[in-house]
């Protein structure tokens, strides 16, 4: 072999080299990459469990227990067992498939040899009795090997699930933000529909009153008692009570305004002017 030759390969194993060298560095790099992004996807991941956590406590949701789903460890720890006797306690029960008149014992027990539990296979037949994938096409078909995955590929299609994961997540808060009662409504709006609708129901008390009155069930001094402060009090309550179990939203910080003056104000005003509307309808009447 000429020197030239040796220069030339020379020149060719050096150029390898230095490939080699740089498709390392690269794919470092891209592993480096990696590292760096399944960090900050697992980080992002814990801080979505976190917040879920919290809008689960927000809205008392509770997780089911582990064990708890049917076939579970609990529900197998409760199973009943066979019984110990027949009905006249004479004796221990058989069990099936045994034969004899004990109990299955080791029988009970897959894999445990000469206990007549599972007839032992050949070892042609036991290779024949791998497990086999169930497909569409057929059944018996061999499970095949799952194809080279790109984690590029898994690393970008794992963030949008978490970019889904975040637009639900903050639709749910939006959601958690509103009351249960005229969710629309602004706070003021609401206020002021449920105390005037528990003065519309006290003002209905109140024409029960007086038509009780009328018919001498009750006197003129509880009639105005009623009407003046005992209706409108059950009124305003009543509308306290509502506004801070349906008008207050899941998550919230601090306690959501009642407008106590404004309550205060419809409820002692809109029963005597019931009672008012009510004794100009019976005159106009006339």
């Amino acid at each position: 072999m000429s020197f030239e030759e040796y220069a030339a390969l020379a020149r060719q194993l050096a150029e390898q080299r230095r490939a080699g060298e740089q498709h390392a560095a690269t794919e470092s790099a891209r592993r480096r990459d990696l590292h760096a992004a399944v960090d900050y996807l697992q980080q992002r991941l814990t801080a979505q469990g976190h917040r879920l956590d919290q809008l689960g406590r927000s809205i008392r949701v509770d997780q089911p227990p582990a064990g708890s789903a049917p076939g579970g460890p609990a529900e197998a720890a409760g199973w009943p067992g066979p019984p110990s006797g027949s009905g006249s306690g004479s004796g221990p029960s058989t069990a099936p498939g045994t034969g004899d008149g004990g109990s299955d014992g080791a029988a009970g027990v897959p894999g445990r040899a000469g206990v007549g539990a599972y007839p032992e296979l050949p070892a042609g037949e036991a290779r024949l009795a791998l497990p086999t994938a169930v497909s569409p096409a057929g059944v018996g078909v061999p499970a095949q090997r799952a194809a080279a995955v790109d984690p590029a590929v898994e690393l970008e299609l794992a963030r949008r699930m978490a970019d889904e994961a975040d637009r639900h997540g903050q639709q749910a808060e939006m959601l958690a933000q509103r009351p249960a009662l005229l969710p629309t409504w602004s706070p003021l709006a609401r206020a002021v529909a449920v105390y005037a609708a528990c003065g519309a129901a006290a003002g209905m008390l109140v024409l029960a009153l007086v038509l009780a009155s009328g018919v001498g069930l009750v006197d003129g001094f509880t009639l105005g008692a009623w009407i003046c402060a005992g209706l409108p009090a059950v009124a305003f309550f009543g509308g306290y009570l509502v506004l801070g179990r349906w008008g207050r939203p899941a998550m919230v910080a601090g306690t959501p305004p009642r407008y106590l003056p404004l309550g205060f104000l419809i409820c002692f005003l809109l029963v005597p002017m019931a009672y008012c509307a009510y004794l100009l309808l019976v005159r106009g009447l006339r």
